[in-house]
């Protein structure tokens, strides 16, 4: 699979100002919540009933609050969000070049913005929100990202009669942010428009040798 491409060469800079718009979004977000909301319950803003509120609380980790093993986890977690942030960067510019379809750098564009958004948290707010995990060997690198975005799915006991998961407790209940949600999008907008953004190389026939293309003559 290879990215489609356009009839003209695109600017990275429109791009890079996209993703820069996601960052201070995500930012301005991160930090009116942190300044004006209560971590937990009792800062709890509805937006849509129960099932769609502001909840200020901290994710140590990725996604879903998944971490890696302490103490060092977290400093390969931020490594590895920097070394994506610059070969994301790299691959904006290359694909410009390359004349390939704005939509599929757009959707680039905002992984990029939502990746710099948690690697910010990641980095500083250790220092400046001083919400680094108790016992962190620094503050530095050890920031906790805020997340805000509370989607109540579901919460209780499953059917009994489901296969596998009959019975058993689940609470679906995802918590995110700006970022997470940019990242999202642009995975979910390359998913949905991969005949539009990526085509089939087709190898050319390889040319048939001159004794197979010259007819033979006839006999008389």
């Amino acid at each position: 699979m290879h990215p489609t491409l356009s009839n003209r060469q695109q600017s990275a800079t429109k791009f890079f100002l996209l993703a820069l718009l996601i960052i201070a979004l995500d930012q301005l977000s991160k930090w009116a919540v942190h300044t004006y909301m209560q971590p937990g319950m009792a800062g709890e803003i509805p937006l849509i009933g129960n099932w769609f509120k502001l909840h200020y609380t901290l994710n140590p980790g990725m996604a879903f609050g998944a971490e890696l093993p302490a103490p060092y986890g977290k400093l390969v977690l931020t490594a590895f969000r920097l070394v994506a942030v610059f070969g994301l960067s790299y691959y904006i510019i290359r694909l410009c070049k390359q004349r390939a379809s704005g939509g599929y750098i757009a959707c680039m564009a905002l992984i990029l913005g939502g990746a710099v958004g948690n690697l910010i948290d990641s980095i500083f707010y250790g220092i400046i929100y001083n919400n680094a995990p108790f016992a962190s060997p620094t503050r530095w690198f050890y920031g906790q990202v805020i997340d805000m975005l509370y989607v109540d799915i579901y919460e209780g006991f499953l059917p009994q009669n489901w296969p596998l998961l009959g019975g058993k407790y689940v609470s679906l209940w995802p918590i995110f942010n700006i970022a997470d949600s940019s990242i999202f999008v642009g995975v979910a907008l390359i998913l949905l428009n991969q005949s539009r953004f990526f085509h089939e190389q087709v190898e050319a026939p390889k040319a048939a040798s001159s004794t197979s293309e010259t007819e033979t003559p006839a006999v008389l």
